[in-house]
């Protein structure tokens, strides 16, 4: 085993080679031995499974094997003695259908029943087209055998009828059929056109459902075992019609997947094909010649003869195929065609819905879809319907969520399909009334299926949704006990005792029960009379007619008869009665009964059939009495009187009245009538007969009973259905249903009960309405976010086709579904502005090429606008930008030359940061780089770098970023400085040292005789110097941002921001110092004189004597106080900047000569230079006497006139208070005082004991100083204090003190404002004003939170909210409560309103908030807009219209308008203004107010004038104000009359001859211009004469007379006329002249000419169609005709040229039996209530055929009104019923609390009701 499993493991060879090869062994073995066996069982087993042992067991079938290598055994197996099966083989194909064996053993000695061997099929699916055929494989693998000796090349011989199974092969181009192989592999198809496959060479049969055995096959569309459902059988037939310019046509097009196609062309024309693929690919195929081809993966066969052709696609085709026909000659062609199309629209059931319910038990449904089975997408249901084979499948309905609901919540989740309801069910109508009475009958009801919502309301559903239950009968049988029946009791005794006499009878109807009851027909009553003869003979005359049981009415009655009219149904019309036949004495009457019926469309009365008219024909013959005869009296024997009755009799002797029941009652309820029914009956036949026959005389009298006498029980009244709720799709109707009770049928009272009192259902309230697809439609989702936050951006939506389905779902559609445009996916967003921020550019190069550098970049402030664009803004505006932002540092490759070692620290320069000022000539001064120096020129310098950690000798010097080599002029040094020989103006510049990556500057600048500093920019004091050269209000505004600070009662210190030195600030400060009266050295003239011959000398040599401090007229200062006097210029106003800056210079000169002395005091203590102090500062005085007497104690004092001033004669200009605004710290002079100076913020401690607060002010003349807190004046007392300097000064500050402390300065010229809040640490302070502000005029307004602005449009709003408090509060503010983005904040507390318009308008709030509270102030923004012109006034025109067409109107104008009107007229003058508010219009008269009689109209806007002669001169003028402005309009009224003017004459009437005229003109003057006639109409016309002119006489002319008449109507005639040569004299006569004298002036007109030359033309008319119209009447339709025009030669022509002519009549009501039809009614059905408002019934309304008595369409019957299928019934009071529940949900709307609401109140009246 293990041999022949490493046997089976070593060889792997393909199944098919295998196969063959045993096959070719097992035919060599049969040409050797003929008795060699052919082992069948072998054809599917691999080669490597025979090994030596298994081919001997199958061969003795009685070897052992080992058991544990088989399958376990069935029972049944071990009975009979197999083995179990062993597993399947390997398929015998990898494709196209093969075959799979499982073999057996049997395990006895015996014979064992049944196989040892099993098959089925496998790999069921197509091979590649490029496999080829199996069988043809078989022949092929025998090629390399040789047959006879030689090699053949073999092609399958298939379809053989003897031996399907044998592998038959012929040799190809040769005659020889050689059987290979006496079968073929398993699984090769028997026949190529059947799925039975050969399996151990026998053909088994295959079903198409690929499996052994079956005998399932494909039906006509291809499915396996299908019903043909899924397509359909188009057949048809063509002919061709040649045409000279047509030389081919469609056939018929063949979509894809159509089978078993077959056309059949007969004629001499040609088919050919066109397809065209899924993918869009199209192809060709002529068709030439006979055979089979490929196209398109498609098998076509074509079969060419000379009469027909005939083509055959089995198929399915894989394309579209257009089958085309090509004409070729004269005669006509035929094809017929059919085939199988396939249904590609199909109905596919969903899966199922969401449950209704989470929990508690709901249902669940699936839908129906149409799905495109060849695009495999969902489309609209309409292409399901276009086939009728299509069944929408009806969804299916199943419970879901069983499980009970959790206790916590005690009610279960409802899903979308409604609020709580149970499953539909079935609800039905009450049964209709029986069809019969007795007898056995029918009944019927409605059942339909319905739903009940959440507050108890029924709604019809779909039947489907009802199906999980079995559905209601419908019909039931009903009155099956026996009909009452006639029971006659015995005859009486005869009413006579002898002769001839009558007997009666009673006559009883019982019924069932023997109950004597109503209901036997009066057809089957027995007679209750008849005659009966005595034999006893009587001894008087006999009578003729049996005596009467009671006496007769003697008197006869005048019969009236009532007169019929004519209608549009068929009817019996009687004619008046014939005159008496006798002129006395009875005799009888004749009249004609015609059955007529009147035409609607002629109204004619048209006479018909007495067949076609319903019920009974009236009579037509009477008897009548003339009066006596032969003047006879009126009064009449006894005995004469019976012989005229006698005589009557004869006559009515067969026709008596009798009463025949009772009608039915007249109500249902409430109490109602029956009156007897009396009815003519024929005595011998007992029929009804024409009450014409019975005497009207003997009638019986009037029967009424009372019945019905039960009160009505409440009833259901229905409203109307409101209109749908969606025109398609699934809509809603609504319709009002109350329960209603009828109080009193008199007056018809009802008043309206609760639901639980009508008994029946309640009728539903809403039903479904357009169940209808709707079109396709778009459907826009959402819009998305906007894609930028602020400044624009775009929103973007998705837009879908979809289509609301009638099942009320949502379909989503390809785009190209949709008709209408699609709408917008994209729109702007409508964001407000972007905050304000820095655009930087990119950074610079590296200021160095190797070592330690820095880097810069420019900052430009934008603003992106909500329209999405950029603008440049002013960079207060923006943000505090932090210096690192424009400089940062950089760092390149180390220097070769000063590498030092990694681990070493880098160079130092050791810089001293001051500025350096010289007043007075010196020959040589020293300086250290890093500082600033201001010199004179012709000076000597050295400058030196000393460093650390650098050797001097290779330090570098550059001037202006170049590099700097010795020279005669300077100096470089390998000691670490350089020298500059006399100073001159090219020197200056900036320097800079370079020590290895460490860079320091030194700038330069020279002092001119005029002490101004000389013209020279320094460059290249690093990159960032140039980018600081912005103007100096921009820079300061920007470090305005670094130096705000809080003051906190000494614990801090102020907080300061970083100040850059800006060499163009040093610039005008020292400037400003130079220019100070009193400075030392101004007269430096002698000293520059005598130092001509001034000498270089070394560094070396004066080294020792040239310190800094040897320098007593170069004035020395720190960079940092020149950075504070720029720091605290930032804070002052720009009006006090110049001042300002000079008491800062003069502080800054002080204390330059302050520190100079104790510098040179100390210098001189230390020389040990003895002197008295009269004689130390005797020089030091005389230096600076005349500069300290300029400078003051008081910086205030700085601004005031001097005494020397005085002296000197100065006067200080006139200027406007300015208050000084600081910013150094707050002065702490013990720990419970604190003084301060204004712009600061005071935190009030525990401990704080006094407050002092500074308020510095200058103008001229000097101000006045208030205090003020919080916008009221301060109140001083003892805590309160004024100092005498004008501090104020708080006493033992307590909580109550906190607030804004504004100091104001005044005087003639102007005041000023600035304030310091005082606050405690908590809650914050804001700043607010009560104020209001108008701005008519400046277009920048700034105020206080708290004000009220009015401002004009276009200006620009700040409003301020300076916050005060600690910890810091953050502010934000609101419009109209709504927060505002931080786009609109500024710094500072500022909100800045730009551009301001009337959308701007409203309440702005500032809220400051901290850790302690917040405080909220705000301020009303109201915008003005100034009076202004409008082009028109509308209220003008609707004033005009209702005034009158008369009256005048005119607008003013800012120029004036003007208008001209008559005297005594009324006027209206408009004043068109606008501006907001809407402005106050004052009307003036010449400048003065109205003093005219006027009305005002419109609110003002119009002046109406009531009469213009009461203002003969002057102007009108409006006055519009407003609080933004005023307006002035004006107009003028002219007052002139309209006049008449003849001054003119019109054009004569005639050149020549007898009657020319002339009539003066007619116009209407106003000052002398000429207006519209309409003016003077009220004017009298003067009178007119005429005025003769041009009388003479004529030139000769010809004259015509008329045509004369057409000699033809049509078809073409002649007229002709008189033409002749004529003059006309001036007194009127005409001369005949000679034609010669008229040619002369014109040529002579034609006297004949063609006339009528239209063809001549008629109507003609068809014959008139079928009587198939609509009904119009009884058996009355309408019938059609064709109407055409024609000539007279039978030509059709436009209907135009009969116009002129009568147009016959197109249609004509016509008879017909369709129309034979009427409105039949069923009985009414049981009232839906007992009692109540609500109670209705119906009945059954249908259209029948009269002769038929079978339902048609209703539309027959739409001539005559439909009766009313539906009544009210039952309306009377309902009694008091029970109080309870019509739902189980009744104990949750109680736990919801929902009782209170009118449905579930109603619904769970009783446990609503329980307390």
């Amino acid at each position: 085993m293990a041999a022949a499993a490493g046997q089976r493991r070593g060889t792997a060879a393909a199944p098919l080679a295998l196969a063959l090869g045993l096959l070719a062994v097992a035919q060599v073995c049969g040409d050797q031995n003929q008795e060699a066996v052919f082992l069948r069982e072998f054809t599917l087993i691999r080669r490597e499974s025979l090994h030596d042992d298994f081919i001997s067991d199958l061969l003795n079938t009685h070897k052992t094997e080992d058991l544990s290598s088989r399958t376990a055994r069935s029972e049944e197996d071990q009975d009979s003695l197999w083995d179990a099966w062993g597993s399947w083989s390997e398929c015998s194909r990898t494709c196209g259908g093969g075959a799979s064996y499982s073999l057996r053993r049997c395990l006895s000695s015996k014979t064992c029943e049944g196989r040892n061997i099993r098959y089925r099929t496998c790999s069921n699916v197509d091979c590649p087209p490029e496999a080829g055929d199996f069988r043809a494989q078989q022949c092929s693998a025998h090629n390399d055998v040789k047959y006879q000796g030689q090699f053949y090349e073999w092609l399958p011989i298939s379809n053989d009828p003897d031996n399907p199974c044998s592998l038959k092969c012929q040799a190809r181009g040769a005659p020889l059929v050689v059987e290979l192989a006496p079968k073929v592999l398993d699984g090769t198809r028997c026949y190529t056109e059947s799925l039975d496959m050969c399996i151990s060479g026998l053909c088994q049969v295959v079903g198409c459902d690929r499996q052994l055995g079956s005998t399932v096959k494909e039906d006509n569309c291809g499915v396996c075992n299908g019903d043909g459902s899924t397509c359909r059988l188009v057949r048809g037939q063509y002919k061709s019609q040649l045409s000279a310019n047509k030389l081919d046509d469609t056939v018929v097009a063949i979509p894809y997947g159509s089978r078993q196609v077959r056309l059949v062309l007969k004629g001499p024309d040609h088919l050919y094909l066109e397809t065209k693929t899924l993918q869009g690919v199209k192809s060709e195929n002529s068709l030439s010649s006979t055979g089979s081809f490929l196209m398109d993966n498609t098998s076509i066969d074509f079969q060419k003869f000379p009469d027909k052709e005939i083509l055959r696609i089995s198929g399915p085709l894989s394309a579209d195929f257009t089958v085309k026909i090509r004409y070729a000659g004269a005669a006509d062609s035929s094809v017929q065609f059919i085939f199988y199309q396939p249904i590609i629209h199909r109905w596919r059931e969903t899966d199922f819905f969401p449950c209704s319910a989470s929990c508690g038990g709901g249902y669940q449904l699936t839908s129906a879809e149409c799905f495109d089975q060849r695009s495999n997408r969902v489309v609209a249901d309409q292409y399901c319907h276009y086939y009728p084979e299509n069944i929408k499948p009806k969804p299916k309905l199943q419970e879901c969520n069983l499980d009970p609901c959790p206790a916590s919540d005690g009610y279960k989740q409802i899903m979308p399909y409604d609020l709580y309801h149970p499953l539909p069910r079935w609800e039905s109508t009450p049964w209709t009334a029986c069809s019969s009475s007795c007898g056995g009958g029918i009944q019927s009801r409605s059942v339909s299926c319905v739903e009940e919502d959440i507050q108890g309301h029924i709604s019809p559903v779909e039947e489907w949704k009802c199906m999980y239950t079995p559905k209601m009968p419908v019909v039931q049988p009903c009155n099956i006990f026996d009909c009452p029946k006639w029971l006659a009791q015995e005859w009486s005794p005869c009413t006579v005792t002898c002769g001839q006499g009558l007997r009666y009878r009673v006559v009883l109807c019982i019924d069932h029960r023997g109950m004597h009851t109503g209901g036997c027909s009066p057809k089957t009553k027995p007679h209750i009379k008849e005659e009966c003869i005595v034999p006893t003979p009587c001894y008087k005359p006999k009578e003729k007619l049996p005596v009467e049981a009671k006496l007769p009415w003697y008197k006869q009655a005048q019969e009236l008869e009532e007169g019929l009219v004519v209608s549009e149904e068929p009817s019996f019309i009687p004619e008046a009665w014939s005159t008496c036949s006798v002129t006395c004495g009875v005799g009888s009457q004749v009249r004609l009964v015609k059955c007529q019926v009147l035409l609607s469309f002629s109204q004619s009365v048209a006479d018909l059939p007495i067949d076609e008219c319903e019920g009974p024909k009236p009579v037509s013959q009477r008897a009548c009495y003339s009066g006596p005869c032969s003047g006879e009296a009126a009064e009449y024997t006894p005995e004469e009187t019976d012989m005229l009755y006698g005589s009557l009799q004869e006559f009515d002797e067969l026709y008596d009245w009798e009463y025949e029941g009772f009608t039915e009652c007249s109500e249902s309820c409430g109490g109602g009538v029956q009156e007897a029914v009396v009815t003519c009956l024929n005595k011998q036949t007992r029929e009804t007969a024409e009450e014409t026959l019975c005497v009207t005389s003997r009638r019986p009298p009037q029967l009424l009973k009372a019945c019905s006498l039960d009160p009505c029980p409440p009833r259901w009244e229905i409203g109307n259905w409101s209109t749908c709720s969606l025109t398609c799709g699934v809509g809603l109707q609504t319709r009002d249903v109350f329960c209603s009770h009828l109080l009193s049928r008199e007056t018809n009272e009802t008043v309206i009960l609760a639901d639980e009192l009508c008994n029946k259902p309640k009728p539903p309230f809403v039903q479904a309405c357009n169940r209808f697809d709707c079109p396709p439609s778009w459907y826009p989702t959402e819009w998305q976010e906007c894609s930028k936050t602020c400044g624009g951006g775009v929103q973007k939506r998705d837009t879908f086709c979809k289509q609301h389905l009638a099942d009320g779902s949502l379909l989503e559609l390809p785009e190209a579904f949709c008709d209408t445009p699609r709408p917008f996916t994209q729109q702007d967003c409508k964001n407000e502005d972007c905050p304000s921020e820095w655009l930087l550019s990119d950074w610079t190069q590296c200021s160095v090429s190797c070592g330690e550098g820095t880097q810069s970049r420019n900052a430009i402030c934008r603003k992106m606008l909500r329209t999405g664009e950029s603008v440049i803004i002013n960079s207060s505006l923006c943000p505090a930008l932090p210096f690192s932002s424009l400089i940062r540092p950089c760092a390149l490759g180390t220097c070769a030359r000063h590498s030092r070692p990694a681990h070493k620290q880098s160079p130092h320069i050791m810089a001293v940061k001051k500025i350096y000022i010289q007043i007075r000539k010196q020959k040589k001064l020293h300086f250290i780089v890093g500082g600033y120096a201001y010199l004179l020129p012709k000076t000597s310098i050295i400058l030196r770098c000393p460093t650390r950690r650098f050797r001097k000798s290779v330090i570098s010097w550059e001037k202006d970023d170049k590099r700097l080599v010795s020279s005669a002029h300077i100096t470089i040094a390998p000691y670490g400085y350089m020298k500059i020989h006399r100073l001159k103006p090219s020197d200056t510049g900036t320097y800079t040292c370079t020590a290895g990556p460490a860079r320091e500057h030194f700038v330069i600048k020279l002092i001119g005789s005029n002490k101004k500093i000389i013209a020279g920019q320094p460059a290249g004091i690093r990159e960032e110097e140039a980018i600081r050269k912005a103007s100096l209000n921009e820079a300061l505004r920007t470090q305005d941002k670094h130096i705000n600070g809080i003051l906190f009662n000494g614990s801090k210190a102020e907080k300061r921001g970083h100040l850059a030195d800006y060499s163009n600030w040093y610039d005008e400060i020292v400037s400003r110092l130079l220019q100070q009266r009193g400075w030392p050295g101004e007269n430096l003239e002698s000293w520059e004189a005598q130092d001509s011959t001034e000498r270089n000398t070394s560094s070396e040599e004066d080294q020792s004597q040239s310190q800094e401090y040897n320098l007593p007229f170069t004035m020395v200062t720190e960079q940092k106080s020149l950075d504070d006097i720029i720091r605290n210029l930032s804070q002052q106003p720009e009006e006090l900047k110049d001042g300002y800056t000079d008491q800062l210079v003069v502080q800054l000169a002080r204390g330059v000569f302050r520190s100079h002395l104790e510098h040179q005091g100390s210098v001189l203590k230390a020389s040990r230079r003895r002197t008295d102090s009269a004689s130390l500062e005797y020089p030091l005085h005389r230096h600076v006497s005349g500069f300290t007497s300029s400078v003051r104690t008081s910086s205030a004092e700085a601004f005031l006139p001097t005494p020397v001033d005085l002296a000197n004669g100065l006067r200080r200009p006139h200027q406007k208070p300015a208050i000084l605004r600081k910013i150094s710290a707050a002065q702490q002079l013990s720990a419970s005082e604190v003084v301060t100076h204004l712009g600061q913020t005071v935190v009030l401690a525990s401990g704080t004991l006094s407050v002092l607060l500074h308020c510095e002010a200058v103008g001229n003349p000097k101000p006045t100083i208030s205090w003020a807190k919080n916008g009221e004046e301060v109140k001083y007392n003892d805590r309160m204090l004024l100092q005498p300097d004008d501090s104020l000064q708080i006493l033992a500050p307590v909580e109550a003190d906190v607030g804004f402390y504004a100091c104001n300065a005044s005087n003639a010229l102007g005041s000023d404002s600035v304030s310091i809040a005082v606050t405690l640490a908590g809650k914050p302070l804001i700043k607010a004003s009560r104020a209001t502000v108008i701005n008519t005029e400046s277009p920048a307004v700034t105020v206080d939170i708290g004000s009220t602005v009015k401002t004009i449009q276009k200006a620009n709003v700040t409003i301020s909210c300076q916050v005060a408090g600690v910890p810091e509060a953050e502010v934000t503010w609101f419009k109209n409560k709504v927060k505002l983005p931080s786009a609109h904040h500024m710094p500072d507390g500022l909100l800045l309103i730009t551009n301001v318009s009337l959308s701007d308008q409203g309440l702005y709030s500032c809220k400051a908030a901290n850790l302690r509270g917040e405080v909220t102030e705000s301020s009303q923004l109201l915008v003005l807009e100034p009076p202004r012109p409008l082009p028109y006034l509308e209220d003008l025109t609707a004033v005009l219209s209702s005034a009158g067409t008369s009256t005048r109107s005119v607008l003013t104008s800012p120029l004036g308008t003007k208008m001209t009107v008559s005297p005594g007229t009324s006027v209206l003058i408009g004043c068109a203004v606008d501006g907001h508010p809407a402005p106050n219009i004052t009307w003036l008269y010449s400048g003065q107010p109205l003093s005219l009689r006027h009305r005002l109209l419109a609110a003002g806007r119009i002046l109406q004038i009531l009469n213009v002669s009461d203002a003969p001169d002057g102007e009108f003028s409006c006055l519009a104000q407003n609080e933004a402005g005023s307006l002035t309009q004006k107009t003028s009224l002219a007052i002139q009359e309209y006049q008449w003017s003849v001054d003119k004459l019109m054009a004569c009437s005639a050149s020549c001859g007898h009657k020319g005229m002339q009539l003066p003109q007619l116009r209407c003057l106003l000052d002398g211009a000429e207006v519209n006639l309409s003016h003077c109409k009220e004017k009298p016309k003067p009178a007119l004469q005429p005025i003769a002119c041009n009388r003479k006489d004529c030139p000769s002319r010809w004259m015509v007379t008329s045509w004369s008449p057409c000699t033809r109507s049509c078809g073409g005639g002649i007229q002709m006329r008189r033409v002749t040569c004529q003059r006309l004299t001036a007194k009127g006569s005409s001369i005949p002249m000679s034609n010669e004298a008229c040619a002369q002036m014109s040529k002579r007109p034609v006297d004949t000419q063609n006339c009528n030359r239209q063809p001549c033309v008629e109507w003609g008319a068809s014959s008139w169609g079928q009587c198939n119209g609509p009904c119009i009447g009884p058996r009355l339709a309408v019938q059609h005709r064709q109407i055409f025009c024609q000539t007279k030669d039978g030509t059709s022509v436009s209907l135009d040229q009969c116009s002129a002519l009568p147009r016959p009549l197109s249609t004509q009501n016509c008879w017909t039996d369709a129309c034979g039809v009427h409105w039949r009614v069923s009985l009414w059905t049981v009232c839906t209530a007992t009692c109540g408002n609500y109670g209705f019934q119906s009945r059954r309304v249908d259209c029948v055929h009269v002769r038929t008595n079978k339902p048609v369409l209703e539309h027959h019957c739409s001539w005559r009104p439909r009766p009313a299928n539906w009544q009210r019934c039952n309306i009377t009071p309902c009694e008091n019923i029970e109080c309870r529940d019509t739902t189980r949900y009744c104990e949750k709307v109680k736990q919801l609390k929902l009782c209170q609401l009118t449905p579930f109140k109603s619904r769970c009246c009783g446990t609503c009701g329980k307390v």
